[in-house]
């Protein structure tokens, strides 16, 4: 991964650790800063109630009551469970400035926030990739 920060993380492992741990597809994403293609993420309609936690450690992220349909191609929240939850890093890859959204336990990349949730509480799209995140349902919910 790229890293902007030299932050320590709660949970740290080697690149070989984390590629073995993780598969390739979820390495590329959450190590590397990688980014699943729009429509393809299997929890992009995930409507039931639960929790949103990293896919690399399994840190609380964002619950489901916080999910919404931004029509971006990615599962979309505008909170994360609590601020401390999520590290942000401004981003200036692809010739824009964008604000990168990582697991504040590993130092995971977990996609980018954009203030262009209209019609949220907080005015914030977090725009996830699927590969970055798993889903607990509340217990009792269906598939």
């Amino acid at each position: 991964m790229s890293d902007q920060s030299t932050r320590k993380y709660a949970v740290e492992k080697t690149e070989d650790e984390w590629r073995a741990e993780l598969g390739e597809e979820r390495y590329q994403v959450l190590r590397q800063a990688g980014t699943e293609r729009a429509w393809t993420g299997e929890l992009l309609d995930e409507s039931r109630s639960g929790l949103y936690t990293c896919g690399a450690c399994n840190a609380e992220l964002f619950q489901a009551g916080t999910k919404f349909d931004s029509g971006c191609g990615w599962p979309s929240f505008y909170e994360s469970v609590r601020p401390d939850a999520v590290e942000l890093i401004e981003d200036t890859s692809l010739g824009m400035v964008r604000t990168e959204v990582r697991c504040a336990n590993c130092g995971s990349h977990l996609g980018h926030v954009f203030p262009d949730g209209f019609g949220t509480p907080t005015g914030d799209r977090y725009c996830m990739n699927s590969l970055a995140l798993n889903f607990a349902p509340e217990e009792g919910e269906q598939a």
